[in-house]
């Protein structure tokens, strides 16, 4: 799996300001919604009701925030970046200001764990995170989430 297999170009944002989770995961279903055809109110209550089990925020200013669906074929993602960061309750207590949502079907298991593992290891690189940071173009972000991946496999 890579990350092209997931993420679409117009799924990547940088977003102004989330006041707070809740603003945030409304964002991530709105986006869902418009690129990849999910419906927004499902989308927003398993964010919601994941969230609650127990913080996405993984630490060093990343959050993973993931969700399976009825009525999803495959896995699909949504990136942003915060201008400002948010109070995430991330392990590390640190404020979140890149998160990477994963919207997988149901029943995908094998599927939402090989998204969530690549997700994981790719945001885990503090030089390719630097770089995120440092830019506010969407399609800037998508080559700099996608380009490593892309060299490896050729």
């Amino acid at each position: 799996m890579i990350l092209t297999e997931i993420l679409a170009p117009g799924a990547v944002k940088v977003l102004p300001k989330a006041s707070s989770k809740k603003r945030l995961f409304c964002d991530l279903a709105g986006i869902a919604r418009d690129v990849h055809g999910i419906d927004y109110d499902t989308a927003f209550s398993a964010l919601q009701e994941r969230e609650t089990l127990g913080t996405t925020g993984v630490g060093l200013g990343v959050a993973l925030p993931h969700a399976r669906l009825p009525d999803l074929d495959e896995v699909h993602g949504v990136f942003v970046r915060l201008e400002h960061p948010l109070d995430f309750d991330a392990m590390d207590r640190k404020p979140v200001d890149i998160v990477f949502a994963l919207f997988a079907p149901e029943g995908a298991g094998v599927a939402h764990l090989k998204a969530l593992a690549l997700v994981s290891r790719t945001l885990r690189d503090p030089g390719l995170c630097a770089k995120l940071r440092a830019n506010a173009d969407p399609a800037i972000l998508f080559t700099v989430l996608t380009e490593m991946q892309a060299s490896e496999a050729a």
